[in-house]
């Protein structure tokens, strides 16, 4: 199974959002079985490292972001992931709009897994003070738990029919 996380540009959220999935996969032993990447919807910070205050942020809760390099979203990555995941409604919007025949079924909105959060974006902190960023933290470390264990059974599924 694939995922890829997409916000703006790639700096903040989404990155984020990767790192905090790595890590927990890793840690619920999904690590070689589930691949993340991330993107943005603007390429204006292409192959740059994420913000250097989502690093300090991720880095204080042990996600080392340092080895992530932004990029653009590409149509091919509506073929070659399983779920596209975009952090606001303008990244879904843009997603779908794009979405080739067949495959905007796999666009949705991260937040969508939360289970006890009410909220269904993640906010950008890329103007805002270093507080947002550990506040996009709480919403992906609470995102992504809710997405392993909707994606768990369908992990089981394919272990057993490769068996």
């Amino acid at each position: 199974m694939k995922i890829l996380f997409v916000c703006t540009g790639n700096i903040c959220r989404s990155p984020t959002a990767e790192g905090v999935a790595r890590r927990w996969l890793a840690m619920s032993g999904l690590e070689g079985q589930v691949a993340v990447d991330s993107a943005g919807i603007q390429g204006y910070h292409a192959r740059e490292a994420p913000d250097p205050r989502s690093q300090t942020a991720a880095l204080r809760r042990g996600y080392d972001l340092s080895r992530l390099r932004a990029r653009k979203v590409q149509p091919k990555d509506f073929v070659e992931f399983d779920l596209l995941l975009a952090m606001d409604r303008d990244h879904f919007e843009y997603l779908r709009d794009r979405a080739p025949e067949g495959t905007s079924h796999k666009v949705r909105m991260f937040m969508s897994y939360a289970r006890d959060v009410r909220r269904d974006e993640v906010p950008d902190p890329y103007y805002g003070g270093n507080a947002g960023f550990d506040v996009v933290l709480d919403l992906c470390e609470e995102a992504v738990q809710g997405l392993i264990d909707e994606i768990l059974p369908e992990i089981d599924r394919r272990r057993r029919s490769a068996v």
